[in-house]
């Protein structure tokens, strides 16, 4: 089978309106939670992406039937298999989720050791932790955890580190237990807070103390079907808002949550750019000068600056007049689009988890490897951004997390195609 790549040649000043799907980290989540119930779930405003082929294909194996009309899912029936297909887990981190909802329902699951991306380690001790708590047992062999209870618990536990789907996976794993469990020191991104209104609809009792990091929640033993609407997907949305600076470009970006991108929004207008807010899901992104300004940004749990945005800015920032500093503080391997970058003309140095990023007056196009999901659409921006052709290869990256990119930029003016 030939392998896709996208080609990009020197695309500014672009013009048009691009729309936001849905998020895919929000939708996963809510895919896993249809485990709960053999009642009939409903997902509106579903991306075209691979991880949600991945999960729908992961669901239809464990039993459930599920169909799709344009971007809404339908999810229902009960689950015959309690063990996940490992082929389809090593291709998706994000199937560790079934692992919560199964526990909840069945007290029982075995669960293939999660595959994904290469940004680093992402243990699930912490989704462990809490499941011994909660009264399971344990066993780590040939690649695959089986836990089993004879009865659920309440806990009141306290996360070691702050993790998104470790939060999902403890909501959903404590939903069927009657009495009141606290978690402490919980994840609060926006995908978070979808599950957790989506359990709500399901007839689980969640107090959230957003200042305390923590969640009071009372489970049902038997729960509804829900009808939700994932969220528009923020990191998209602040990859089309880099790239509409990067380009000194002028775009109408629609479709998406306003109050989900605060830090984004902050960092580009220190950066030079003018974001105006036409209304809760539309803004418009344009250069206030010819000059794009350095900054320093530093990665932390929302609300703070968002792990997935870094690479995007990092190619804005290889560009910009002086010097600007990236600190990542959530994966300790995620700069490894700072070398394809290099190969374009960036001057980047890396010193363990801090980046310095010299601005250069401009990159040249070069044939550039991806990394990562969120690498690659840093590589699409820089594409466009440099003088000359440039290949990104391994885009398949891309096609995890972006839906039909190429088609949207397409539509703006931008020069990029997909080829094999």
């Amino acid at each position: 089978m030939s392998e896709e790549y996208l080609y990009i040649e020197t695309s500014k000043h672009l013009e048009g309106t691009l729309e936001v799907s849905g998020s895919k980290n929000a939708t996963l989540p809510l895919m896993a939670a249809t485990i709960l119930t053999d009642e009939l779930c409903v997902i509106r405003n579903v991306p075209d992406l691979l991880d949600i082929k991945h999960m729908k294909e992961l669901l239809s194996h464990m039993g459930k039937n599920v169909y799709q009309e344009n971007d809404v899912l339908y999810i229902e029936g009960s689950i015959k298999s309690l063990e996940t297909k490992e082929d389809i887990v090593r291709k998706m981190r994000a199937s560790v989720l079934v692992m919560g909802p199964l526990l909840a329902k069945y007290k029982k699951a075995k669960i293939s050791m999660p595959g994904g991306c290469s940004i680093g380690v992402r243990p699930i001790d912490q989704h462990l932790k809490a499941a011994e708590r909660t009264g399971f047992f344990a066993n780590l062999e040939h690649g695959f955890i089986e836990l089993e209870a004879k009865e659920l618990k309440p806990i009141d536990f306290t996360f070691d580190v702050i993790t998104v789907t470790g939060t999902e996976n403890v909501l959903c794993m404590l939903s069927t237990i009657e009495q009141e469990s606290t978690l402490k020191n919980v994840a609060l991104e926006p995908e978070v807070i979808n599950l957790i209104d989506a359990l709500k609809l399901m007839g689980v009792k969640i107090e959230l103390d957003e200042e305390n990091r923590t969640i009071y929640l009372k489970g049902l033993s038997s729960l509804e079907g829900f009808d939700i609407k994932a969220i528009p997907d923020r990191i998209e949305a602040g990859t089309f808002m880099v790239l509409s600076f990067a380009t000194g470009s002028r775009l109408k970006i629609t479709n998406l949550n306003i109050h989900h991108l605060n830090s984004i929004i902050s960092n580009l207008e220190l950066s030079g750019a003018i974001v105006n807010i036409i209304n809760d899901n539309t803004i418009e992104v344009y250069p206030k000068s010819h000059e794009i300004k350095p900054i320093s940004i530093s990665t932390q749990e929302y609300p703070g600056f968002p792990t997935d945005m870094q690479a995007q800015f990092m190619s804005l920032l290889s560009i910009a007049n002086g010097q600007s500093i990236i600190v990542e503080n959530i994966f300790e391997n995620r700069f490894q689009h700072a070398q394809e970058l290099i190969r374009m003309g960036a001057d980047i140095s890396i010193h363990s988890k801090t980046a310095y990023i010299k601005g250069v007056s401009k990159l040249s196009g070069a044939e550039v490897f991806s990394t990562d999901l969120r690498a690659s659409a840093g590589l699409v921006i820089a594409g466009l951004m440099a003088e000359g052709s440039s290949i990104i290869r391994n885009i398949h990256h891309l096609d995890r997390g972006y839906d039909h990119i190429e088609l949207k930029l397409q539509k703006v003016g931008a020069k990029i195609k997909r080829l094999s």
